[in-house]
């Protein structure tokens, strides 16, 4: 039985089928060439950059750029473009940029999941339109003669469909499994040398920052300005004005005056 036999014994379900194999093999290619230089150079892209982180930021920065076509050459410039940025503001691009490489790399799963769910369904739609086909021919006077016997053909060549849908589905699946196996692969590796790169970063942070403490912000003690006689100021700047001067006391002399005058002879 060939190629075409199979075809046109199968039913119409054979070309749904055909387009979902070749729709799964092109990702399935597409994949295993994406993965194929990924994981080629990684390992030795890491341990460059973290060697050089250890010695020199600006030559680990240097080699992340120019890395960036790769998945994790892109996940550690990405905090690494950023300008002395605080231990927090580094960890959260190091997050950042995990998510979306993941997520790219993530790309034809929903494909590959779309084929191995419909490849068995359309194999069995093929089979049940061919026993629908195959039994309609059949009287009930017939059970049992000879003219049965293409029925019984009918019903093989309706299994024909089924079977092809589950070997589509299988060969798929089959992939699909193992390109989870390298994401998940991949998320450790992201996982352990984004860890590494962000306690080499806060144990430079920390050295900066004993080495130049003039760095840290400093405030100023406040000390109150002193308020000059006759004047009354907010905030040291703003000037109200000079308040009224107290009356003057009583003349000395006036009061003995009035005193003796009061005062009996």
């Amino acid at each position: 039985m060939n190629v075409e036999e199979i075809f046109q014994k199968g039913g119409v379900s054979m070309w749904p089928l055909l387009f979902l194999s070749i729709l799964s093999l092109g990702t399935i290619i597409e994949r295993l060439w994406f993965w194929g230089s990924v994981l080629s150079r990684e390992k030795e892209l890491v341990n460059r950059i973290l060697e050089a982180a250890r010695y020199d930021w600006r030559i680990a920065h240097e080699i992340a750029r120019q890395a960036r076509k790769t998945p994790v050459g892109r996940f550690l410039y990405a905090p690494l473009k950023l300008e002395t940025p605080d231990p927090e503001v580094f960890r959260l691009a190091l997050e950042a940029s995990a998510d979306d490489e993941l997520a790219s790399m993530r790309r034809g799963d929903k494909v590959l999941e779309a084929v191995i769910a419909l490849s068995p369904l359309l194999g069995l739609f093929g089979t049940v339109w061919g026993l629908i086909n195959s039994l309609g021919s059949i009287r009930i006077g017939d059970i049992g003669t000879a003219s049965t016997q293409g029925v019984t053909l009918g019903i093989g060549e309706a299994l024909i469909s089924t079977a092809t849908g589950l070997a589509v589905a299988i060969f798929t699946l089959a992939f699909y499994r193992v390109f989870q196996a390298f994401l998940f692969s991949q998320m450790k590796v992201f996982r352990k040398c984004g860890s590494e790169l962000e306690l080499l970063y806060r144990q430079h942070w920390s050295q900066v920052l004993h080495s130049s403490p003039e760095t840290a912000p400093t405030v100023a003690p406040w000390t109150p300005e002193p308020i000059a006689q006759g004047s009354y100021k907010m905030g040291g700047d703003r000037d109200l004005g000079p308040s009224e001067p107290p009356p003057p006391p009583p003349d000395a002399e006036e009061t003995g005056k009035v005193d003796r005058s009061n005062s009996p002879e």
